[in-house]
């Protein structure tokens, strides 16, 4: 029987190796690339909302964050509760993602050239839906 949980990860470590193989020339992660991108279209977010928004835990998104504004790409500023950060990109951080976009975009050509004989949209609708499902 085999295991799901098993085989989604391991799908995840090769995609998630491919796209920063190919963003490698930015400096920019998969995983960071997808925060920058969500900051860019809703600057000021929370972390809770970033990690509702990513299905991140939020511990590993606070990691994460805690590199990128290391980096300076972003910055935040306290809400009215004190715990609480709002997020958004500095100039730094929308030049490194200007630089990363079209290498995003090319690992997304060779994906789907790779993945040619699977329905991606479906595949994509599907974890979207088993996502939803499962967010708490």
């Amino acid at each position: 029987m085999p295991c799901y949980a098993g085989s989604i990860r391991q799908a995840s470590r090769i995609v998630t190796q491919m796209y920063d193989q190919a963003l490698k020339p930015s400096g920019v992660k998969i995983t960071q690339f997808g925060i920058l991108r969500l900051l860019s279209v809703h600057p000021g977010l929370t972390t809770g909302a970033m990690a509702s928004a990513l299905a991140m835990d939020s511990t590993t998104l606070t990691r994460t964050l805690k590199i990128i504004e290391e980096n300076r790409w972003i910055a935040s500023a306290p809400g009215e509760d004190r715990r609480e950060r709002h997020w958004k990109l500095t100039r730094t951080g929308e030049e490194r993602l200007e630089q990363a976009l079209p290498l995003w975009k090319q690992a997304q050509k060779e994906f789907a050239q790779l993945a040619a004989d699977v329905d991606l949209d479906g595949l994509t609708r599907a974890v979207f839906h088993l996502v939803q499902k499962t967010a708490v």
